[in-house]
Protein backbone atom coordinates (compact mmCIF):
# COMPACT_ATOMS: atom_id res chain seq x y z
CA UNK A 1 0.00 0.00 0.00
CA UNK A 2 1.85 3.10 -1.15
CA UNK A 3 1.41 6.13 1.89
CA UNK A 4 0.79 9.06 1.26
CA UNK A 5 2.05 12.54 2.94
CA UNK A 6 1.40 12.49 6.99
CA UNK A 7 1.22 14.89 9.88
CA UNK A 8 3.60 13.22 12.35
CA UNK A 9 2.02 12.07 15.85
CA UNK A 10 4.99 13.72 17.76
CA UNK A 11 3.29 16.64 19.29
CA UNK A 12 0.23 14.37 20.18
CA UNK A 13 -1.97 15.34 16.86
CA UNK A 14 -2.57 13.96 13.73
CA UNK A 15 -5.21 15.66 12.91
CA UNK A 16 -3.96 15.57 9.30
CA UNK A 17 -3.33 11.82 8.55
CA UNK A 18 -4.41 10.43 5.30
CA UNK A 19 -3.30 7.64 3.53
CA UNK A 20 -3.14 6.88 0.27
CA UNK A 21 -4.95 4.40 -0.73
CA UNK A 22 -6.48 2.62 -3.54
CA UNK A 23 -9.52 0.66 -4.34
CA UNK A 24 -7.57 -2.16 -5.71
CA UNK A 25 -6.79 -2.40 -1.93
CA UNK A 26 -10.05 -3.98 -1.05
CA UNK A 27 -12.97 -2.48 1.01
CA UNK A 28 -11.75 0.49 1.55
CA UNK A 29 -12.76 0.48 5.08
CA UNK A 30 -10.12 -2.24 5.79
CA UNK A 31 -7.60 -0.45 3.73
CA UNK A 32 -8.13 2.70 6.04
CA UNK A 33 -7.84 0.58 9.09
CA UNK A 34 -4.74 -1.73 7.77
CA UNK A 35 -2.77 1.75 7.18
CA UNK A 36 -3.50 3.03 10.70
CA UNK A 37 -2.19 -0.10 11.86
CA UNK A 38 1.00 0.07 9.86
CA UNK A 39 1.66 3.63 10.92
CA UNK A 40 1.05 2.71 14.63
CA UNK A 41 3.24 -0.36 13.99
CA UNK A 42 6.14 1.95 12.62
CA UNK A 43 5.84 4.66 14.84
CA UNK A 44 4.20 7.03 12.27
CA UNK A 45 1.50 7.71 14.97
CA UNK A 46 2.23 7.64 18.46
CA UNK A 47 0.34 6.75 21.39
CA UNK A 48 -2.45 9.33 22.15
CA UNK A 49 -2.67 11.09 18.70
CA UNK A 50 -5.53 12.65 17.63
CA UNK A 51 -7.01 11.47 14.62
CA UNK A 52 -9.27 13.65 12.30
CA UNK A 53 -12.73 13.46 12.07
CA UNK A 54 -14.57 11.23 10.57
CA UNK A 55 -15.78 13.95 8.40
CA UNK A 56 -12.80 15.49 7.12
CA UNK A 57 -10.91 12.45 6.56
CA UNK A 58 -13.71 11.71 4.51
CA UNK A 59 -13.39 14.80 2.57
CA UNK A 60 -9.43 14.31 2.27
CA UNK A 61 -9.78 11.13 1.03
CA UNK A 62 -12.81 12.15 -1.35
CA UNK A 63 -14.91 8.92 0.50
CA UNK A 64 -18.62 8.49 1.70
CA UNK A 65 -18.35 9.52 5.14
CA UNK A 66 -19.93 5.90 6.39
CA UNK A 67 -16.88 4.05 5.16
CA UNK A 68 -14.33 6.27 7.31
CA UNK A 69 -16.98 5.05 9.97
CA UNK A 70 -16.41 1.38 9.28
CA UNK A 71 -12.99 1.72 8.85
CA UNK A 72 -12.82 3.98 12.45
CA UNK A 73 -15.01 1.19 13.89
CA UNK A 74 -12.69 -1.38 12.56
CA UNK A 75 -9.92 -0.05 14.07
CA UNK A 76 -11.28 0.03 17.08
CA UNK A 77 -12.18 -4.28 17.08
CA UNK A 78 -8.84 -4.32 16.55
CA UNK A 79 -7.44 -2.30 19.63
CA UNK A 80 -5.58 0.32 17.50
CA UNK A 81 -8.29 3.49 18.86
CA UNK A 82 -9.88 5.02 21.47
CA UNK A 83 -13.10 6.86 20.68
CA UNK A 84 -13.66 9.72 23.89
CA UNK A 85 -17.34 11.38 23.57
CA UNK A 86 -16.99 15.22 22.43
CA UNK A 87 -13.53 14.75 22.06
CA UNK A 88 -12.31 12.93 19.22
CA UNK A 89 -10.67 9.46 18.09
CA UNK A 90 -6.92 8.84 20.01
CA UNK A 91 -4.20 6.07 19.02
CA UNK A 92 -4.37 4.24 21.49
CA UNK A 93 -0.92 2.49 22.88
CA UNK A 94 1.05 0.83 20.63
CA UNK A 95 -0.30 -2.95 19.84
CA UNK A 96 1.38 -5.78 21.52
CA UNK A 97 4.50 -6.92 19.26
CA UNK A 98 3.96 -9.02 16.78
CA UNK A 99 6.30 -12.50 15.64
CA UNK A 100 9.20 -10.11 14.37
CA UNK A 101 10.96 -10.02 17.53
CA UNK A 102 9.01 -12.99 19.48
CA UNK A 103 7.13 -10.97 21.64
CA UNK A 104 3.92 -12.83 21.04
CA UNK A 105 2.92 -16.08 19.21
CA UNK A 106 1.46 -16.36 15.89
CA UNK A 107 0.69 -20.07 16.00
CA UNK A 108 0.09 -20.86 12.39
CA UNK A 109 0.77 -24.34 13.60
CA UNK A 110 -3.34 -24.09 14.20
CA UNK A 111 -5.28 -24.71 10.63
CA UNK A 112 -8.46 -22.48 11.88
CA UNK A 113 -10.84 -21.26 9.33
CA UNK A 114 -9.72 -16.99 9.11
CA UNK A 115 -11.86 -14.76 11.30
CA UNK A 116 -14.34 -12.42 8.84
CA UNK A 117 -15.29 -9.12 9.28
CA UNK A 118 -18.63 -8.88 9.36
CA UNK A 119 -20.34 -7.28 12.35
CA UNK A 120 -23.84 -8.07 11.07
CA UNK A 121 -23.25 -11.88 10.38
CA UNK A 122 -21.74 -11.87 14.07
CA UNK A 123 -24.83 -10.39 15.82
CA UNK A 124 -26.73 -13.10 13.52
CA UNK A 125 -24.94 -16.16 14.49
CA UNK A 126 -25.14 -14.96 18.09
CA UNK A 127 -28.92 -14.70 17.64
CA UNK A 128 -29.52 -17.77 15.95
CA UNK A 129 -27.80 -18.80 19.72
CA UNK A 130 -30.64 -16.82 22.05
CA UNK A 131 -33.37 -17.91 19.92
CA UNK A 132 -32.87 -21.37 20.81
CA UNK A 133 -34.54 -20.90 23.97
CA UNK A 134 -37.82 -20.38 22.52
CA UNK A 135 -37.93 -23.16 20.13
CA UNK A 136 -35.95 -25.99 22.30
CA UNK A 137 -37.02 -25.42 25.90
CA UNK A 138 -35.70 -26.73 28.64
CA UNK A 139 -36.10 -29.71 26.71
CA UNK A 140 -32.59 -29.11 25.01
CA UNK A 141 -30.88 -28.30 28.22
CA UNK A 142 -32.37 -31.48 30.87
CA UNK A 143 -32.64 -33.92 28.42
CA UNK A 144 -30.75 -37.08 26.81
CA UNK A 145 -30.74 -37.63 22.94
CA UNK A 146 -30.45 -40.96 21.11
CA UNK A 147 -26.75 -41.79 19.49
CA UNK A 148 -26.49 -40.30 16.23
CA UNK A 149 -29.00 -37.27 17.24
CA UNK A 150 -32.43 -36.07 16.88
CA UNK A 151 -34.16 -36.75 13.65
CA UNK A 152 -34.30 -32.63 13.21
CA UNK A 153 -30.46 -32.59 13.55
CA UNK A 154 -30.14 -35.37 11.10
CA UNK A 155 -32.28 -33.86 8.86
CA UNK A 156 -30.40 -30.77 9.17
CA UNK A 157 -27.05 -32.84 7.68
CA UNK A 158 -29.01 -33.69 4.87
CA UNK A 159 -29.15 -29.84 4.11
CA UNK A 160 -25.91 -28.90 5.07
CA UNK A 161 -24.57 -31.97 2.86
CA UNK A 162 -27.54 -31.63 0.04
CA UNK A 163 -25.15 -29.38 -2.58
CA UNK A 164 -22.75 -32.36 -2.56
CA UNK A 165 -24.82 -35.20 -1.51
CA UNK A 166 -28.20 -34.81 -2.50
CA UNK A 167 -31.15 -37.17 -1.50
CA UNK A 168 -29.12 -39.10 1.39
CA UNK A 169 -32.07 -40.63 3.73
CA UNK A 170 -31.78 -39.26 7.09
CA UNK A 171 -30.90 -43.08 8.40
CA UNK A 172 -27.66 -43.35 6.71
CA UNK A 173 -27.02 -39.76 8.54
CA UNK A 174 -25.52 -39.87 12.01
CA UNK A 175 -24.70 -36.60 13.94
CA UNK A 176 -21.23 -37.53 15.59
CA UNK A 177 -19.15 -35.24 18.52
CA UNK A 178 -16.56 -34.37 15.80
CA UNK A 179 -15.09 -35.29 13.18
CA UNK A 180 -11.81 -36.97 15.81
CA UNK A 181 -15.55 -38.92 17.23
CA UNK A 182 -16.70 -39.47 13.72
CA UNK A 183 -13.57 -41.39 12.52
CA UNK A 184 -13.07 -43.00 15.94
CA UNK A 185 -15.97 -45.05 15.61
CA UNK A 186 -15.92 -45.68 11.91
CA UNK A 187 -12.49 -46.76 12.41
CA UNK A 188 -13.77 -49.35 15.51
CA UNK A 189 -15.95 -50.64 13.56
CA UNK A 190 -14.10 -51.78 10.38
CA UNK A 191 -10.56 -52.78 12.01
CA UNK A 192 -9.29 -54.67 15.02
CA UNK A 193 -6.10 -53.91 16.93
CA UNK A 194 -3.30 -55.58 14.70
CA UNK A 195 -5.38 -54.69 11.31
CA UNK A 196 -3.86 -52.26 8.02
CA UNK A 197 -5.82 -49.23 7.14
CA UNK A 198 -4.57 -47.73 4.31
CA UNK A 199 -3.78 -43.50 3.97
CA UNK A 200 -1.99 -41.23 1.71
CA UNK A 201 1.50 -40.70 2.45
CA UNK A 202 0.72 -38.07 4.03
CA UNK A 203 -2.04 -37.78 6.27
CA UNK A 204 -4.24 -36.16 8.91
CA UNK A 205 -2.36 -36.41 12.36
CA UNK A 206 -5.56 -36.66 14.13
CA UNK A 207 -6.22 -40.06 12.04
CA UNK A 208 -2.70 -41.17 12.82
CA UNK A 209 -3.74 -40.94 16.49
CA UNK A 210 -6.27 -42.69 16.16
CA UNK A 211 -4.79 -45.71 14.76
CA UNK A 212 -2.22 -45.42 17.50
CA UNK A 213 -4.33 -45.55 20.51
CA UNK A 214 -6.48 -48.94 18.76
CA UNK A 215 -3.24 -50.46 17.44
CA UNK A 216 -4.02 -49.96 13.86
CA UNK A 217 -1.16 -50.62 11.50
CA UNK A 218 -0.92 -47.72 8.70
CA UNK A 219 0.43 -48.02 5.20
CA UNK A 220 1.27 -44.78 3.51
CA UNK A 221 0.41 -44.47 -0.13
CA UNK A 222 2.49 -42.11 -2.42
CA UNK A 223 0.67 -39.20 -3.89
CA UNK A 224 1.51 -36.10 -6.05
CA UNK A 225 0.81 -33.07 -6.62
CA UNK A 226 -3.17 -34.18 -7.74
CA UNK A 227 -3.57 -36.84 -4.20
CA UNK A 228 -3.05 -40.26 -3.82
CA UNK A 229 -2.17 -42.27 -6.72
CA UNK A 230 -4.26 -44.89 -7.88
CA UNK A 231 -1.76 -47.67 -8.93
CA UNK A 232 0.11 -47.15 -5.87
CA UNK A 233 -2.88 -47.98 -4.19
CA UNK A 234 -3.73 -50.85 -6.21
CA UNK A 235 -0.17 -52.63 -5.39
CA UNK A 236 -1.10 -51.80 -1.69
CA UNK A 237 -4.22 -54.11 -2.07
CA UNK A 238 -2.18 -56.77 -3.41
CA UNK A 239 -0.16 -56.33 -0.56
CA UNK A 240 -1.52 -55.99 2.53
CA UNK A 241 -5.01 -57.34 3.58
CA UNK A 242 -6.68 -54.23 4.26
CA UNK A 243 -9.79 -53.03 6.16
CA UNK A 244 -9.87 -49.35 4.50
CA UNK A 245 -8.96 -46.63 3.04
CA UNK A 246 -8.65 -43.30 4.38
CA UNK A 247 -8.15 -39.98 2.37
CA UNK A 248 -8.64 -36.64 2.24
CA UNK A 249 -9.44 -36.03 -0.93
CA UNK A 250 -10.83 -31.67 -1.29
CA UNK A 251 -7.96 -29.97 -0.26
CA UNK A 252 -5.77 -32.61 0.98
CA UNK A 253 -4.18 -31.45 4.22
CA UNK A 254 -1.82 -30.71 4.08
CA UNK A 255 -0.69 -30.50 0.59
CA UNK A 256 -3.74 -29.05 -0.35
CA UNK A 257 -4.21 -30.95 -3.68
CA UNK A 258 -7.32 -31.88 -4.66
CA UNK A 259 -8.23 -35.13 -6.42
CA UNK A 260 -9.59 -34.79 -10.08
CA UNK A 261 -12.88 -36.87 -10.72
CA UNK A 262 -11.18 -39.13 -12.83
CA UNK A 263 -8.71 -40.70 -9.82
CA UNK A 264 -11.88 -41.04 -7.34
CA UNK A 265 -13.72 -43.12 -10.09
CA UNK A 266 -10.51 -45.18 -10.03
CA UNK A 267 -10.12 -45.43 -6.34
CA UNK A 268 -13.90 -46.44 -5.96
CA UNK A 269 -13.44 -48.88 -8.61
CA UNK A 270 -10.31 -50.65 -6.63
CA UNK A 271 -12.28 -50.36 -3.71
CA UNK A 272 -14.93 -52.41 -4.96
CA UNK A 273 -12.47 -55.23 -6.22
CA UNK A 274 -10.80 -55.22 -3.27
CA UNK A 275 -13.54 -54.93 -0.82
CA UNK A 276 -11.89 -52.03 0.70
CA UNK A 277 -14.38 -50.02 2.29
CA UNK A 278 -13.13 -46.09 2.43
CA UNK A 279 -13.20 -43.87 4.98
CA UNK A 280 -13.12 -39.96 2.57
CA UNK A 281 -12.37 -37.20 5.75
CA UNK A 282 -14.24 -34.38 3.87
CA UNK A 283 -12.86 -31.76 6.19
CA UNK A 284 -12.71 -28.42 3.71
CA UNK A 285 -15.71 -30.24 1.28
CA UNK A 286 -18.11 -26.92 1.52
CA UNK A 287 -15.63 -24.52 0.53
CA UNK A 288 -15.33 -25.13 -2.94
CA UNK A 289 -18.25 -23.63 -5.17
CA UNK A 290 -17.19 -25.81 -7.81
CA UNK A 291 -16.48 -29.02 -5.88
CA UNK A 292 -15.64 -32.48 -7.74
CA UNK A 293 -18.21 -34.65 -6.57
CA UNK A 294 -16.89 -36.40 -2.56
CA UNK A 295 -16.17 -40.65 -2.97
CA UNK A 296 -19.36 -41.21 -1.69
CA UNK A 297 -21.64 -39.78 -4.34
CA UNK A 298 -19.64 -41.81 -6.46
CA UNK A 299 -20.13 -45.34 -4.48
CA UNK A 300 -22.21 -44.64 -1.45
CA UNK A 301 -22.41 -48.95 -1.10
CA UNK A 302 -18.37 -48.49 0.18
CA UNK A 303 -17.42 -45.33 1.71
CA UNK A 304 -17.86 -43.41 5.15
CA UNK A 305 -18.07 -40.14 4.31
CA UNK A 306 -17.40 -37.70 7.56
CA UNK A 307 -18.36 -33.88 7.30
CA UNK A 308 -16.66 -32.07 9.92
CA UNK A 309 -18.27 -28.39 11.08
CA UNK A 310 -14.93 -27.44 12.59
CA UNK A 311 -13.20 -25.95 9.50
CA UNK A 312 -16.14 -24.85 7.01
CA UNK A 313 -18.60 -23.21 9.93
CA UNK A 314 -17.27 -23.16 13.76
CA UNK A 315 -14.45 -25.12 15.67
CA UNK A 316 -16.69 -24.95 18.59
CA UNK A 317 -19.54 -27.03 17.33
CA UNK A 318 -17.72 -30.02 17.61
CA UNK A 319 -20.39 -31.74 15.03
CA UNK A 320 -19.77 -33.76 12.12
CA UNK A 321 -22.11 -35.31 9.82
CA UNK A 322 -21.20 -39.00 9.14
CA UNK A 323 -23.29 -40.82 5.90
CA UNK A 324 -22.42 -44.36 5.96
CA UNK A 325 -23.28 -46.98 3.29
CA UNK A 326 -26.45 -48.10 4.61
CA UNK A 327 -28.97 -48.12 7.49
CA UNK A 328 -28.15 -51.44 9.22
CA UNK A 329 -24.83 -49.88 9.73
CA UNK A 330 -25.82 -46.79 11.15
CA UNK A 331 -27.31 -48.80 13.76
CA UNK A 332 -23.87 -50.19 14.47
CA UNK A 333 -21.77 -47.23 14.28
CA UNK A 334 -24.64 -45.35 16.82
CA UNK A 335 -23.72 -48.08 19.14
CA UNK A 336 -20.41 -47.36 18.92
CA UNK A 337 -21.02 -43.73 19.44
CA UNK A 338 -23.23 -44.83 22.56
CA UNK A 339 -19.94 -46.41 24.15
CA UNK A 340 -17.59 -43.44 23.56
CA UNK A 341 -19.50 -40.35 23.88
CA UNK A 342 -23.21 -41.26 24.72
CA UNK A 343 -24.35 -38.97 22.94
CA UNK A 344 -23.26 -35.67 20.63
CA UNK A 345 -23.70 -32.29 22.57
CA UNK A 346 -27.87 -31.42 22.05
CA UNK A 347 -26.72 -28.05 22.41
CA UNK A 348 -23.80 -28.22 19.85
CA UNK A 349 -26.50 -29.96 17.11
CA UNK A 350 -29.20 -27.80 17.62
CA UNK A 351 -26.85 -24.09 16.96
CA UNK A 352 -25.51 -26.36 13.95
CA UNK A 353 -29.06 -26.96 13.09
CA UNK A 354 -30.46 -23.41 13.68
CA UNK A 355 -27.64 -21.80 11.55
CA UNK A 356 -28.41 -24.58 8.47
CA UNK A 357 -32.00 -23.82 8.58
CA UNK A 358 -31.96 -20.37 8.44
CA UNK A 359 -29.02 -19.88 5.88
CA UNK A 360 -26.51 -18.72 8.65
CA UNK A 361 -24.27 -21.43 8.27
CA UNK A 362 -24.07 -20.60 4.00
CA UNK A 363 -23.29 -16.79 5.06
CA UNK A 364 -20.45 -17.92 7.14
CA UNK A 365 -19.51 -20.25 4.87
CA UNK A 366 -19.40 -17.58 2.20
CA UNK A 367 -17.38 -15.32 4.29
CA UNK A 368 -14.92 -17.62 5.05
CA UNK A 369 -14.40 -18.48 1.71
CA UNK A 370 -14.10 -14.06 0.79
CA UNK A 371 -11.66 -14.39 3.73
CA UNK A 372 -9.46 -17.53 2.50
CA UNK A 373 -9.08 -15.72 -0.86
CA UNK A 374 -7.91 -12.81 0.50
CA UNK A 375 -5.42 -14.51 2.58
CA UNK A 376 -4.26 -16.86 0.05
CA UNK A 377 -3.53 -13.19 -2.41
CA UNK A 378 -0.92 -12.12 0.70
CA UNK A 379 0.57 -15.55 1.04
CA UNK A 380 0.87 -15.92 -2.88
CA UNK A 381 2.56 -12.35 -2.91
CA UNK A 382 4.95 -12.60 -0.36
CA UNK A 383 5.76 -16.28 -0.80
CA UNK A 384 8.22 -17.84 -3.32
CA UNK A 385 5.88 -19.29 -6.02
CA UNK A 386 8.18 -22.33 -6.95
CA UNK A 387 8.13 -23.08 -3.39
CA UNK A 388 4.54 -22.69 -2.00
CA UNK A 389 1.44 -24.99 -2.54
CA UNK A 390 -1.90 -23.51 -1.64
CA UNK A 391 -5.13 -23.06 -3.26
CA UNK A 392 -7.66 -20.34 -2.91
CA UNK A 393 -10.19 -22.11 -1.87
CA UNK A 394 -8.40 -22.89 1.24
CA UNK A 395 -6.32 -21.56 4.34
CA UNK A 396 -3.45 -23.37 4.53
CA UNK A 397 -0.48 -23.61 2.29
CA UNK A 398 2.42 -26.16 2.04
CA UNK A 399 5.84 -24.72 1.78
CA UNK A 400 8.70 -26.72 0.24
CA UNK A 401 12.05 -25.70 1.63
CA UNK A 402 14.96 -24.98 -0.18
CA UNK A 403 18.67 -26.34 0.38
CA UNK A 404 20.07 -26.83 3.07
CA UNK A 405 17.06 -25.91 5.44
CA UNK A 406 16.06 -28.56 7.03
CA UNK A 407 12.31 -28.66 8.42
CA UNK A 408 13.34 -29.13 12.13
CA UNK A 409 15.93 -26.40 12.07
CA UNK A 410 13.55 -24.33 10.12
CA UNK A 411 10.20 -24.41 12.36
CA UNK A 412 12.88 -24.15 15.43
CA UNK A 413 14.13 -20.59 14.32
CA UNK A 414 10.57 -20.01 13.47
CA UNK A 415 9.23 -20.63 16.99
CA UNK A 416 12.46 -18.63 18.44
CA UNK A 417 11.18 -15.74 16.49
CA UNK A 418 7.36 -16.29 17.60
CA UNK A 419 5.69 -18.02 14.74
CA UNK A 420 5.16 -21.46 15.01
CA UNK A 421 4.39 -24.09 12.15
CA UNK A 422 3.82 -27.58 11.16
CA UNK A 423 6.76 -29.60 10.04
CA UNK A 424 6.10 -32.54 7.74
CA UNK A 425 6.93 -35.26 10.34
CA UNK A 426 3.34 -34.68 11.61
CA UNK A 427 1.85 -36.17 9.35
CA UNK A 428 4.03 -38.37 7.26
CA UNK A 429 3.59 -42.13 7.15
CA UNK A 430 6.65 -42.71 4.67
CA UNK A 431 10.18 -40.41 5.06
CA UNK A 432 8.67 -36.90 5.71
CA UNK A 433 9.84 -34.29 2.80
CA UNK A 434 11.35 -31.03 4.21
CA UNK A 435 8.62 -28.99 4.02
CA UNK A 436 5.94 -27.10 6.66
CA UNK A 437 2.42 -26.26 6.54
CA UNK A 438 0.96 -22.83 6.97
CA UNK A 439 -1.83 -22.22 8.68
CA UNK A 440 -3.29 -18.97 7.28
CA UNK A 441 -6.13 -18.74 9.45
CA UNK A 442 -5.16 -18.73 13.08
CA UNK A 443 -3.49 -14.97 12.50
CA UNK A 444 -6.33 -12.31 14.22
CA UNK A 445 -5.80 -9.99 11.24
CA UNK A 446 -4.45 -9.38 7.88
CA UNK A 447 -1.74 -7.29 9.30
CA UNK A 448 -0.37 -10.28 11.21
CA UNK A 449 -0.62 -12.60 8.12
CA UNK A 450 1.61 -10.32 6.38
CA UNK A 451 3.82 -9.98 9.14
CA UNK A 452 4.22 -13.43 9.96
CA UNK A 453 4.34 -14.59 6.24
CA UNK A 454 7.30 -11.77 5.33
CA UNK A 455 9.38 -13.04 8.35
CA UNK A 456 9.19 -16.65 6.91
CA UNK A 457 9.97 -15.57 3.39
CA UNK A 458 13.06 -13.64 4.71
CA UNK A 459 14.22 -16.17 6.94
CA UNK A 460 13.93 -19.03 4.40
CA UNK A 461 16.24 -16.62 1.76
CA UNK A 462 18.65 -16.77 4.17
CA UNK A 463 21.05 -19.60 5.28
CA UNK A 464 20.54 -21.40 8.81
CA UNK A 465 23.60 -20.66 9.94
CA UNK A 466 23.00 -16.64 9.05
CA UNK A 467 20.23 -16.87 12.08
CA UNK A 468 21.72 -18.95 14.46
CA UNK A 469 21.01 -17.70 18.04
CA UNK A 470 23.72 -20.65 19.48
CA UNK A 471 26.79 -18.72 20.60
Amino acid sequence: MQKGPYAMARGGDAGSWAPAIRKSDGPLYLAIADALSADILSGTLIEGARLPTQRSLAQALGIDFTTVTRAYAEARRRGLVDGRVGQGTYVRAKPAKTARDGSDVVDMSMNLPPRFDDAGLTVRMWSGIAGLESSGGLDLLLRYQKPGGAVADRSAGGLWLGGRLPSVPIDRILVCPGAQGALLAVVGLLAAPGDTICAEALTFPGFRSIAAHMRIRLVGAPIDSQGIVPDAFEQICREHKLKALYCNPTLHNPTTSTLPLERREALVALARRYQVPIIEDDAYGALPTDPVPPLAALAPDVVYHVAGLAKCLSPALRIAYLVVPDSRTAARVAGAMRAMASMVSPLTAAIATRWIEDGTASAVVAAIRQESTARQSIASNILPSDLVVADPRGFHAWLRLPEPWTRGEFAARLRSAGIGVVGSDAFALTSPPEAVRLGLGAPVSRDELRQSLQFIADLMAGLPAMSSLVV
